[in-house]
């Protein structure tokens, strides 16, 4: 991928996933602005430490991406978090999760949508947890659910003016561990997932050979959501 001379903003840029994607749109010659309530580990272009909850701070977010870059070819709304789920969770923190994982990534690309390029992205970072959930979950679940929906209508909605697609991880180990036995074997592709893995999905929804692709959710999971297990199978025993 080639992207020299465009703009990437990434929220949730300084840990795991978020900073893998902003390396490598670093590594294709673009330009990187980014948020997180972290500093980053490599300093991109442009680095707003703020909390992405909050509405003020995303303005002043998006201030400073435009006053610096004066457009945006590509947004990627990573930022999450949990606050866990029904036996835990007050409406409180339900509202933050959803903060982070729906109003955020909608109310920054409307401040941002004056600015994008003509052939302009937006990946949202869903989940599988979309479609299939732990106990006790609710909280990111539903954000992650309402994030994969919004998806689909801003792609309606800015049919012409950008792109939209989304792109829902599985297991993706953010800590460099080492996986044996069934943590291999209930993925077919044989591994667990690494950030670098969602990274290359993001560069790829973002190029010109997907320019006939949007208001989709990419599953990346190594096939672990079309695999069917049962108490026994390789291994696995419902306790």
């Amino acid at each position: 991928m080639e992207f020299t001379g465009k703009t990437a903003v990434i929220t949730g840029s300084s840990r795991g996933i978020g900073a893998k994607v902003a390396e490598a749109f670093r590594g294709a010659g673009a330009r990187v602005a980014g948020m997180d309530l972290n500093p980053p580990t490599k300093e991109p272009d442009l680095f707003f430490q703020g909390d992405i909850g909050e509405q003020a701070a995303l303005e002043r977010f998006a201030g400073a991406v435009t006053e610096e870059f004066g457009r945006v070819d590509f947004l990627i709304n990573n930022a999450m978090l949990s606050r866990g789920g029904i036996n835990a969770c007050g409406y409180e923190d339900f509202l933050a999760a959803l903060k982070v994982g729906v109003a955020a990534p909608y109310y920054l690309t409307q401040l941002l949508l004056p600015h994008f390029a003509p052939g302009a992205c937006v990946i949202n970072i869903s989940s599988t947890r979309a479609f299939q959930s732990q106990a006790n979950t609710e909280s990111y679940t539903a954000a992650k659910g309402g994030i994969t929906a919004l998806t689909h209508a801003m792609a309606v909605s800015l049919g012409g003016r950008a792109r939209v697609n989304a792109i829902a991880p599985g297991w993706i180990d953010t800590t460099g561990s080492v996986f044996t036995g069934s943590d291999l074997s209930q993925h077919p592709a044989g591994r667990v997932g690494e950030p670098k893995d969602i990274a290359a999905a993001v560069l790829f929804l973002c190029g010109e050979g997907a320019s006939f692709i949007t208001g989709q959710t990419l599953v990346v999971d190594g096939g672990m959501g079309r695999l069917m297990v049962y108490h026994g199978d390789g291994g696995w025993v419902l306790s």
